[in-house]
């Protein structure tokens, strides 16, 4: 498995979390020849293209290219499948004859097992499903990176409903929905 560094890891699970996988804006602190040694890295590794920018929709510049234009950076498929996020191909929806809306099977590819992600899922799958301390120690990711694959990963790219609860005696308790 790949060793990624902390800033790394941070750039990639932000932007596996935006909408189209947009990587900036970087962490704070991250600027100048720090922030341009750290995405040329990236870059080279394949986690990161340098696209050119929607400006109409207000996304953020990595540079400018002198003709009105500019570049933003996103995290590419390899990026994601390095922080262990599968990258989701094509979600469909469609109509029942019954009038109701019925979710298809999705067009995801194939989920590898004995990645962090597998792992996670069967987790939460669990009757008893799964609280942060118990993902941290099995991915070993950060808190932040475990949250951010609940809401990104599962919730936005897979279309999994990830549900929560108190529990009085575990803390907060997260599982599948029942939908999922």
């Amino acid at each position: 498995m790949t060793k990624l560094t902390e800033t790394q890891t941070i750039i990639l699970s932000a932007g596996a979390q935006r909408p189209e996988n947009l990587a900036l804006p970087l962490p704070k602190g991250l600027a100048g020849a720090a922030a341009k040694m750290a995405v040329s890295k990236m870059i080279e590794h394949g986690w990161l293209q340098e696209v050119d920018a929607n400006l109409r929709r207000g996304e953020p510049l990595w540079r400018e290219t002198g003709d009105g234009h500019g570049t933003t950076l996103v995290v590419t498929m390899a990026g994601l499948q390095v922080i262990g996020i599968e990258p989701v191909v094509v979600k469909i929806s469609v109509a029942s004859h019954g009038g109701a809306s019925a979710q298809s099977d999705a067009k995801h590819p194939p989920l590898r097992t004995g990645t962090k992600q597998a792992l996670l899922i069967s987790m939460l799958r669990r009757p008893e499903g799964v609280t942060m301390p118990e993902i941290v120690a099995a991915t070993g990711w950060q808190a932040h990176s475990a949250r951010g694959a609940l809401s990104g990963a599962l919730g936005k790219k897979l279309g999994l409903e990830v549900v929560s609860a108190k529990d009085d005696a575990r803390g907060r308790v997260y599982r599948i929905g029942q939908s999922a």
